[in-house]
């Protein structure tokens, strides 16, 4: 059996998880597509870019899978580079809309899906730009499914987040390590920055590991995948800058104290100190102890201040706080 023959595109709509509905006729990428698609392109994949092509389709249907895809749904897919998982989401019924930051790539995305997925290739609308300055999205995705290299997985995740609330899923693979951050819970080692922010925004959940060799070229590091429900913020979003800012604060300085760490973001120690009993904070805790909820309760209270309260120490209330 050859290569391609092993990583066939024809699969029955049990296995692409849509019983009873008609498969579209796609032709999911293979090993030797996705090579010969670089070559024909003059592309040599690269670390700047972060350029690693899924050529499994098994991999490619359990993404999908993940993700909650299903027939009629608008996604938003960053970073599609040859077509190998746009194609899967086609397959699965979506609609999707392609941010690609590489221009040959972006040019090529549409005669490839034309190719191996001549039925739908009407529901692909390609956009060439870096997803970091995207603003407004064509028919308001409901779901984000991505492949991201290391150097900008975080602030991608956070922005799409940010500037297109009607994002109610999200599936992103990532490099191992960054998607035990993004998923740690308070008082774990990787909790930080990446958790509490993307916390303000979703539920982070892993939905999976991938195997190196799916992957061409092979990396030197593990892949997993990260599932993201969106749900209410704990605090309004005219306060999510303050927020963002005490998080960045307490995590600058990880070993200190919150009274320490907080020091310079409220204005002094005793002033951080005062904040942080207002808001229900032992102040002798790490950030590292706060979950998101806490994070907005201290925030809260310095808004309040500038807007010429008094702190008031909350006594007894300390619920969302600390990890054991």
């Amino acid at each position: 059996m050859s290569e391609d023959e092993q990583h066939d595109g024809a699969r029955s709509p049990d296995e692409v998880g849509r019983p009873g509905v008609a498969v579209p006729d796609v032709r999911l990428l293979g090993p030797s597509d996705v090579r010969a698609l670089a070559a024909g392109l003059g592309i040599r994949p690269t670390k700047t870019l972060g350029q690693n092509f899924v050529t499994d389709a098994g991999t490619v249907r359990r993404i999908v899978r993940a993700a909650g895809v299903t027939a009629g749904d608008v996604v938003v897919e960053v970073g599609p580079g040859l077509g190998s998982l746009t194609l899967g989401l086609l397959e699965a019924g979506a609609t999707v809309v392609a941010v690609e930051i590489d221009p040959v790539l972006a040019g090529a995305l549409p005669g490839t899906i034309a190719e191996h997925a001549p039925d739908v290739a009407d529901r692909l609308t390609v956009i060439t730009a870096d997803a970091l300055d995207v603003t407004e999205l064509p028919g308001r995705p409901s779901a984000m499914v991505a492949n991201l290299p290391y150097n900008v997985a975080v602030p991608v995740l956070l922005t799409m987040l940010e500037r297109f609330p009607e994002l109610a899923r999200v599936l992103v693979m990532v490099q191992a390590e960054v998607a035990d951050r993004l998923v740690a819970p308070p008082g774990s080692r990787t909790y930080g920055v990446p958790s509490v922010k993307a916390a303000w925004y979703a539920a982070a959940a892993r939905a999976g590991s991938i195997g190196r060799t799916v992957f061409w070229p092979v990396p030197n590091v593990d892949s997993a995948l990260v599932r993201l429900e969106r749900r209410p913020a704990p605090a309004p979003e005219d306060l999510r800058a303050e927020v963002f800012g005490c998080v960045d604060a307490a995590f600058a300085q990880r070993r200190k104290t919150l009274r320490a760490a907080l020091a310079g973001w409220a204005g002094s120690p005793s002033d951080a100190e005062s904040i942080l009993r207002a808001a229900g904070v032992d102040p002798t805790l790490r950030g590292e102890r706060l979950d998101v909820e806490a994070f907005a309760r201290v925030a809260s209270v310095r808004a309040g201040l500038r807007a010429g309260g008094v702190p008031t120490e909350r006594a007894g209330d300390s619920s969302g706080t600390v990890a054991p």
